[in-house]
């Protein structure tokens, strides 16, 4: 909860026991006047400095009635004791009030106003957004043949805070833009848009356009590729992160894959790619190119940026010698395409993405970090003695692990997160500790496990975009006993 909504909350309980547990109907004690001015003051508060949101509801109208009550009584001068008869109607009164009340804080702690980490480098972190559009590429999710691949992309970078300024929100401050992200959410949840309205709140660490701090650049340059039916805005923290401790992060928002993507003209594009069970490895592979062509067209465009292209403010910002990529799910797959097949990209990092394409994919040829959620290898084995698995899909997943083991032995590394779900490893485990009973997330706290994948993926990306090694990626270690490592604890 904010700090308003709790001193309300309290404020509350307090008011409704003040008036349960006196014998008077109505005090002109200036205790009680006291407590219904505070109450009244913080319920203004909080309105004003945080704003309302539905699961605070029933708090806001116990606390009017309270007030209500009070002022009436103050005014008039009442002071009459309560009957006898009354007072089990008044208990029972105050019992069902205070069993609202909770429910009320319950929503408002089981559904808050996600805070991100703070980011733990010491720049602080700049964002811009950027609109490409490939000529060269035909857009094959929609029937227009004049439409070209249109991708919107987000970088974050050290910068100096602005001065009176906001941190960006998450979702955009615009309305139509907000509400289509909230209404594109939550039909795929399967519930009502205004219940995600309360997103409006949650605010990043990141300041828009401010002014780049050069005093290290170029800075090494990170892609970033969200899962399947997401979207960058899943990924903001870790880009924020990385950005505080010297880097430039691009996220990609893989148009026609996330479940919205808003453009600067207010377009909004939904989710259209099809992926279904009979031919999933098939049509992954086909969306797989997609993706693996927008991360080298957008490292194409950057690299027109880093030198000059749009007076955007980072020119010579960014080392396009030092270039890394990382995604989460059919991102890490697309991480993992990118950087076999790109030479730009130094190194790379899976997270929890399956591997589509393997045909010449026999090893690893730089280094890579295969990141994944509790019960992979035991996964790999119950699955490998599967009856019902078809022969194909069998193979595919053998050479995946064959892969991914190879990695270790060029330098890469191969490590498994107790605990771990598949959203883990996205900013969404920060949302609401509901999640785990959804199966969305494991039992690994939200911000356990954004600490966890955010110290591997910069120690990672430390190592090999900056030559800096640290100590977390040679073996297991007692700060992190949620990570596991496969055949490379003694490197």
């Amino acid at each position: 909860m904010r700090l308003f909504e709790a001193l309300l909350s309290i404020s509350c309980f307090m008011r409704l026991s003040s008036l349960a547990l006196t014998t008077k109907t109505v005090r002109k004690h200036m205790a009680a006047a006291i407590l219904g001015v505070i109450s009244l003051g913080i319920l203004a508060a909080q309105l004003i400095v945080e704003g309302y949101r539905w699961q605070m509801g029933i708090v806001y109208a116990l606390s009017l009635i309270c007030i209500c009550y009070w002022a009436a009584g103050f005014l008039s001068g009442a002071n009459r004791p309560v009957k006898s008869r009354r007072r089990w109607f008044k208990y029972v009164t105050y019992a069902a009030a205070v069993l609202l009340l909770s429910v009320s804080v319950c929503l408002s702690a089981l559904l808050p106003v996600v805070r991100f980490p703070e980011p733990g480098g010491k720049y602080q972190v700049g964002t811009k957004t950027f609109r490409f559009v490939d000529e060269n590429r035909e857009e094959i999710f929609t029937d227009n043949p004049d439409d070209h691949r249109e991708l919107m992309v987000r970088v974050w970078y050290p910068a100096d805070k602005p001065a009176g300024e906001r941190p960006e929100p998450l979702l955009p401050r615009n309305k139509h833009d907000f509400d289509a992200y909230i209404g594109s959410y939550a039909k795929q949840i399967g519930i009502p848009s205004w219940i995600l309205g309360y997103w409006k709140y949650i605010d990043t660490h990141s300041y828009p356009n401010a002014k780049a701090v050069r005093e290290a650049a170029p800075y090494p340059l990170v892609i970033l590729s969200h899962g399947m039916g997401t979207g960058m805005v899943l990924h903001a923290s870790q880009a924020e992160n990385l950005a505080s401790h010297g880097y430039v992060v691009a996220a990609i928002d893989h148009t026609y894959s996330t479940l919205a993507t808003v453009f600067p003209d207010g377009r909004v594009t939904d989710y259209r790619t099809v992926l279904d069970e009979d031919h999933f490895l098939e049509q992954g592979r086909n969306v797989g190119k997609i993706w693996s062509g927008d991360v080298r067209f957008v490292l194409d465009k950057l690299a027109a940026v880093n030198s000059g292209a749009g007076a955007s403010g980072l020119e010579e910002m960014m080392d396009m010698e030092r270039i890394g990529v990382m995604g989460h799910s059919f991102g890490g797959s697309t991480a993992f395409e990118a950087s076999y097949t790109d030479d730009r990209i130094k190194a790379g990092i899976d997270m929890d993405g399956t591997v589509f394409e393997l045909e010449g994919r026999e090893a690893p040829n730089k280094p890579f970090l295969f990141m994944r959620a509790e019960g992979y290898f035991e996964n790999m084995e119950r699955l490998k003695n599967d009856k019902s698995i078809d022969k194909t899909s069998l193979e595919h997943l053998e050479k995946e692990f064959s892969i991914s083991k190879k990695a270790v032995e060029h330098g890469g590394n191969f490590v498994e997160i107790d605990g771990a779900g598949h959203y883990n490893f996205t900013d969404l485990q920060l949302f609401s500790p509901l999640l785990p009973w959804t199966g969305m997330t494991g039992a690994l706290k939200g911000g356990r496990g954004a600490e966890i994948v955010d110290r591997y993926v910069l120690e990672f990306f430390d190592e090999h975009l900056k030559g800096n090694a640290g100590t977390l990626l040679k073996g297991p270690n007692e700060a992190y006993p949620e990570v596991r490592f496969y055949g490379n604890a003694s490197k």
